[in-house]
């Protein structure tokens, strides 16, 4: 299954849209499937004559947020099925809809006070939900990580009804005796996965897998890849083995020499221990040499990726220390406290960067007026006053001036002003 995530600002217009017959006339007998309209008809208002009222249901809980309420606040997400599997009936496509709201969070399972939706079908092997993010009890769903969510909920639901596609057949003896066997090339991509191309027979596969390598079985085939999560030093290891065993099956092997055991040494790290910053040093030497927006966006993904950007594991890191410092030490609030707050600056940076990467692809390729007046975005709202609320290192510091004596604990010190996003 492959799904595709959108946000939109205007719902009834959306929804007109799906009702019609389509930009090439393929949407036919457009019907409600499944949907949460929390006492709203939703039933009675999916008609052509009623997508008005449909829509006005839909947004009711935006409506209440009044200013709060987010300038895209329609989660829109199409899902196709393999075209080479039978179509699902509606109400497969219904219980698709329904784990989809639930993985990313939209509606979970037993939540009175969930986002309202409604998912519908106007085409075969395809189904199209429709959400708001507003809450019924006055918040917002966190978009963040909805598109990843998705597309492991996607993959677990193909697997579940069987629409992953069968593993290509091994080829006859008679004509391996003829075909020489394929090259396999073991490569590190940009984002830092080692992945094995070129591993269609079960020889081969069942090599990799006893090396290291994660067989991946989907509409794209078979495929071998190392997470990128997997140390360097692992990485390495585990593709020179692979490719020694491969070689030794008479397998034809491109391996490049930072893979390869044999043809590297193992250099001096020039900052020891701190591995990690040699890291950033060289996303900050990619960022710099970029030529244009593409090379540019390219470089600054691994600063703002949402699953294993650089911003998201140091937001990772200062939340497990501010938990753990609480683990250790009950009466180390305040410490716990600084590194809770550090946690949500930064993922205020990266709320503030999250959909930066179009603009980044345009930098170059328009010339601004010298005029034009650069304005940032808006900041976010500021949560740090609640958070201080309930410190209470905060509390101990505001005790002293009524007591009319100095504090000198700098760890109660009032923190400069930011603008922390939601911590999670």
């Amino acid at each position: 299954m492959i799904a595709h995530l959108q946000h939109a600002s205007d719902t009834v217009g959306l929804l007109a849209y799906l009702y019609e017959p389509g930009e090439r006339g393929n949407h036919t007998s457009p019907r409600l499937i499944a949907g949460d309209g929390h006492g709203a008809p939703i039933e009675l208002l999916a008609e052509p004559g009623s997508l008005s009222y449909l829509a006005r249901a839909l947004d009711a809980p935006v409506e209440r947020l009044g200013a709060r309420a987010p300038v895209q606040p329609t989660w829109f997400c199409s899902v196709r099925s393999d075209l080479r599997r039978p179509d699902l009936t509606d109400s497969q496509w219904a219980t698709v809809a329904r784990s989809l709201v639930s993985a990313v969070g939209l509606a979970p399972d037993g939540d009175p006070d969930a986002c309202r939706w409604i998912a519908l079908r106007n085409q075969t092997r395809q189904v199209h939900i429709v959400a708001t993010v507003a809450r019924e009890d006055g918040g917002l769903h966190n978009t963040y990580r909805d598109v990843f969510r998705v597309q492991t909920e996607c993959r677990r639901l193909a697997a579940e009804l069987r629409h992953l596609p069968a593993a290509p057949d091994p080829t006859p003896h008679a004509q391996e005796a003829h075909v020489p066997a394929p090259s396999i090339i073991i490569t590190s991509e940009f984002s830092g996965s080692v992945v094995a191309k070129g591993a269609i027979d079960d020889l081969s596969a069942s090599i990799l897998k006893h090396a290291g390598f994660q067989q991946i079985d989907d509409w794209h085939g078979r495929r071998h890849r190392l997470p990128t999560t997997t140390p360097i030093a692992d990485k390495v290891t585990i593709a020179s083995h692979a490719a020694e065993m491969l070689r030794a099956a008479r397998y034809s092997v491109d391996l490049p020499p930072s893979l390869d055991t044999a043809r590297m040494s193992a250099p001096a790290h020039p900052l020891g221990p701190y591995a990690a910053g040699a890291e950033l040093l060289q996303i900050t030497d990619r960022i710099r040499s970029a030529e244009n927006g593409a090379d540019l966006q390219r470089a600054v993904d691994h600063l703002l990726h949402p699953e294993h950007g650089a911003l998201e594991r140091v937001r990772e890191a200062l939340e497990a220390a501010s938990e753990h410092i609480n683990d250790l030490d009950d009466e180390a609030y305040a410490l716990a406290d600084r590194f809770g707050f550090a946690a949500e600056f930064v993922s205020s940076a990266q709320s503030e960067l999250v959909d930066s990467g179009a603009e980044l692809r345009c930098v170059g390729n328009t010339q601004q007026p010298e005029t034009e007046t650069r304005t940032r975005s808006p900041k976010l709202p500021d949560h740090r006053d609640a958070a201080l609320a309930t410190s209470p290192a905060v509390a101990k510091a505001r005790v002293f001036p009524s007591l009319g004596v100095e504090a000198t604990d700098s760890t109660v010190a009032v923190r400069p002003s930011h603008a922390p996003g939601p911590r999670r």
